[in-house]
């Protein structure tokens, strides 16, 4: 049976042309491709161009990663061997072509590390292709740390061409369905979820409601009171692909290294369009309030918008 051929809005067959036209001369000695900076909301079809584009560049000598697994393994690799070029010698090899999916900045001791990346490819000659929800200019947006991160975003534009992939349909929700990030729910009210299991994060035992077919339900302090890292959620997502937080409260009534917590899981999730449901005390309305101890609440204030509430849920 013959896939169906896949008809592109006008957006995607813009950038569809732009990497048509880096797979042409990847590799080359001389007059090398500049690079590619693919943004857009989630759902718009960045990861297919790119996933298509990768596999028509007929070379052993390119690398695609998603940029948070990319990272952790980074920071693992300059830990190992003492610098941040042995690290992405030990990644990426003789590489040439470099394709990072769902890149972001959010965190200023991130900003320091991928500014340092960046550089780095860019004296390698490397292509660089990437997707991310974000334009350059909107990378590490907290205002409190953004102006650390100019000359970076300032370097990403001298090297790479910027191309909007942001049309007006999202995918995911054809036909009338939710995946992803947008099929989770936002309910004010208890779990109805209980039960008692562990599960191994960061040399530590995560106590959990339940544990089941890709699913994880656990409660707010659990989950974000212990001392875990973006990249040990990262490292639950090869498992759980559902998440549901239960007993979410108002932020400013927790520390803000639980806020930070609970910053860095939606923030995972998100950019890995995985689905999150969450149970809170408080209407989202409310559930700021410590925005001044933690800018970067407000950017996930403003991802928990997109999920559905109760009126809305579909039989599931």
């Amino acid at each position: 049976m013959e896939t169906p051929e896949i008809v592109l809005d006008a957006d995607q067959r813009h950038a569809a042309e732009q990497l048509a036209a880096i797979a042409e001369r990847v590799g080359r000695r001389w007059r090398r491709p500049r690079g590619l900076y693919l943004y857009g909301g989630p759902g718009r079809g960045k990861t297919m161009l790119m996933n298509r584009f990768f596999a028509s560049v007929s070379s052993n000598r390119k690398r695609r990663y998603h940029f948070h697994a990319f990272f952790a393994q980074l920071n693992a690799g300059i830990h190992e061997y003492g610098s941040i070029d042995a690290s992405v010698d030990a990644l990426l090899g003789d590489a040439d072509l470099i394709c990072f999916d769902e890149f972001h900045v959010h965190d200023s001791g991130d900003a320091r590390l991928v500014a340092r990346l960046l550089d780095t490819l860019f004296a390698r000659r490397v292509t660089l292709v990437v997707t991310s929800n974000y334009p350059p200019q909107d990378l590490l947006p907290n205002p409190l740390m953004h102006g650390m991160f100019v000359p970076t975003i300032e370097r990403i534009l001298e090297h790479l061409d910027v191309v909007a992939v942001d049309g007006p349909q999202d995918y995911r929700t054809l036909g009338g369905r939710h995946t992803g990030f947008a099929a989770g729910h936002y309910v004010v009210g208890a779990c109805p979820v209980s039960g008692a299991v562990d599960l191994p994060v960061a040399h530590r035992r995560l106590h959990a409601r339940a544990l089941e077919n890709g699913e994880l339900t656990v409660d707010f302090a659990e989950l974000c009171g212990i001392p875990v890292s973006a990249a040990d959620f990262l490292g639950l997502t090869r498992e759980v692909r559902r998440w549901v937080v239960c007993t979410v409260p108002p932020m400013g009534t927790v520390p803000p290294d639980w806020v930070m917590r609970f910053v860095n899981l939606v923030d995972v999730l998100y950019d890995a369009d995985l689905e999150l449901s969450i149970f809170a005390d408080v209407p989202l309305a409310e559930l700021g309030g410590a925005i001044e101890r933690v800018p970067d609440l407000y950017r996930t204030l403003s991802r928990l918008a997109e999920l559905r509430e109760p009126a809305n849920l579909e039989s599931r």
